[in-house]
C-alpha cells in the first residue's frame, strides 16, 4: 500500500489523486540534524523554504519548541513525535504508521496516541496502524483487522478483541 515493495500477485489501484504517506518502523534518522532538519533532509532546499512554516507549526502541536534540537538526544516518544511530523510534510490523505508505539513507555503511548487521534481529526486524515500493542485499540481504532497469513477477522476493536480468532492467535 505505501509503495515500498511489489506486490507478489494481483493489482493495487490508487486514485492518483491521493497522497499516502509511510512511517516504517525503523527509518534512518542522523543523530547530528536538528528536528527541522530531519524533516527537510530527503528534499531540495526551495521544498524547505515553501514549507518550514508548516513543518513548525506540526511539531509545534507535537509539543516541541526547540527545533534546534539535534535527533540523536531525543527520547524514543520524541523520536516518534518527529517521526510523526516527517510523515505528515506535506500533509498527505492517507498516513499509513508501523509500529508507532515501538520504543515508547507506557505513558508516552498514550500522549503519542492522543496527539495522532487529534491530527486525524484536524486535518481529517485516514490512518491505517500496524500494532502488536492492543491496549490502545479499542480506545482509538474505528476498525480493527486481524491478519494472519490472510485476512482472519476484521471489524469494531470489541468484537475483534473478543473473537475466538484472536485469543488462538495471541
Amino acid at each position: 500500500l505505501a509503495g515500498a515493495l511489489e506486490p507478489d500477485g494481483g493489482k493495487i489501484t490508487r486514485n492518483p489523486n491521493v497522497q499516502i504517506s509511510y512511517l516504517s518502523q525503523n527509518p534512518k534518522m542522523e543523530d547530528n540534524a536538528t528536528i527541522l532538519e530531519q524533516i527537510f533532509l530527503h528534499f531540495p532546499a526551495e521544498f524547505r523554504e515553501l514549507n518550514e512554516y508548516e513543518a513548525k507549526s506540526m511539531l509545534t502541536k507535537l509539543g516541541f519548541t526547540d527545533f534546534s534540537q539535534k535527533v540523536g538526544t531525543l527520547s524514543g516518544g520524541e523520536l516518534q513525535r518527529v517521526l510523526l511530523a516527517l510523515a505528515l510534510e506535506p500533509l498527505p490523505n492517507i498516513l499509513i504508521l508501523d509500529e508507532p508505539l515501538s520504543g515508547v513507555d507506557v505513558e508516552g503511548m498514550e500522549t503519542l496516541m492522543d496527539m495522532i487521534d487529534e491530527i486525524r481529526k484536524e486535518y481529517d486524515l485516514s490512518i491505517l496502524m500496524t500494532t502488536h500493542d492492543f491496549s490502545m485499540l479499542e480506545q482509538y481504532a474505528d476498525q480493527v483487522v486481524l491478519i494472519d497469513h490472510g485476512i482472519k477477522i476484521q471489524g469494531k476493536p470489541q468484537t475483534v478483541l473478543g473473537s475466538e480468532e484472536f485469543r488462538q492467535a495471541f
